[in-house]
């Protein structure tokens, strides 16, 4: 397999873009087999990078109704079956120290998530794993905590390290696109990652039968998302996909169709080809005379 250092540096240099992509949780193993197989598919005939994204466990759901996930045992073990069957590096999230050890041993990259992004203890557990560590930003927190996350980071000895947007409060259950942030985030001095699936998330933003809630979203603006996204110069999409998005137990509201990727993605490279996103444009305030 490849080391987490070359694999970062793979994603670094990728064009126009790499792509963090999957099921929100594992809902069993053979649709995790299922997803990964035509996901691949799709981005090898697009021509862009693929890690493979699921989560074991989803712990900080709304309600303790909400479905989980098979558990990190369980959920590892299908990971990495996963990762074997179709060479795939994987991403999937943690929310406690303890568990990075035994993530780091399957996972090419851990992911904070958005409401753990200043936890210290963390993200340097998650950092000693020497595992790329993509640490998504705060739905309430500026571009600038970034920074800080991820210098946290490299301090605990792990250089391999990326941030990720996934949108900010605006208001109750709502979160809205800054694209300010995916210029601002570059102080972070690392690979900047755009999740056009969360970010369109409503928070407890729907009700269900029997009191409890669920999260809401805005499938029909992920492309508006991920357009801008890829503009202004990403170096990485994350977004969220399933087969029957209607049916997910978790996100079905954010989560983009299956039948539906090839077209977005083929769009995507196609602005992020003619974009001067990634250059810094410099700008001259030296005044203008005619000759």
């Amino acid at each position: 397999m490849v080391s987490s250092a070359d694999l970062y540096n793979q994603l670094k240099s990728a064009e126009p873009f790499f792509v963090l992509a999957g099921p929100n949780v594992i809902e069993s193993e053979e649709h995790i087999f299922r997803m990964a197989k035509h996901i691949k598919h799709i981005t090898d005939k697009v021509g862009v990078p693929l890690v493979f994204k699921s989560s074991f466990d989803k712990a900080n759901r709304t309600s303790s109704k909400s479905f989980r996930g098979p558990g990190l045992e369980e959920g590892l073990k299908i990971l990495e079956k996963v990762k074997l069957a179709y060479d795939l590096p994987i991403v999937t999230d943690v929310h406690e120290s303890w568990q990075c050890e035994a993530v780091g041993k399957v996972a090419d990259i851990i992911q904070i998530p958005a409401f753990l992004c200043r936890q210290t203890d963390l993200l340097v557990a998650a950092a000693k794993t020497g595992k790329i560590v993509n640490i998504k930003k705060g739905q309430m927190c500026s571009s600038s905590v970034m920074a800080n996350s991820a210098e946290k980071v490299r301090l605990a000895g792990n250089p391999n390290v990326m941030v990720c947007e996934r949108g900010t409060m605006f208001g109750y259950n709502d979160l809205i696109v800054d694209p300010r942030n995916l210029e601002w985030m570059r102080e972070a001095n690392c690979p900047i990652v755009a999740d056009i699936t969360h970010s369109l998330q409503q928070p407890a933003g729907k009700k269900l039968e029997g009191g409890g809630v669920a999260s809401g979203g805005l499938r029909e603006l992920i492309p508006c998302i991920a357009r801008t996204s890829v503009a202004v110069g990403v170096d990485g999409i994350f977004m969220e996909v399933h087969d029957d998005p209607l049916s997910a137990p978790v996100d079905g509201p954010t989560q983009w169709p299956l039948r539906n990727l090839e077209e977005l993605l083929q769009e995507l490279v196609a602005i992020a080809r003619v974009s001067k996103g990634k250059q810094q444009f410099k700008i001259d305030l030296t005044p203008f005379r005619e000759d």
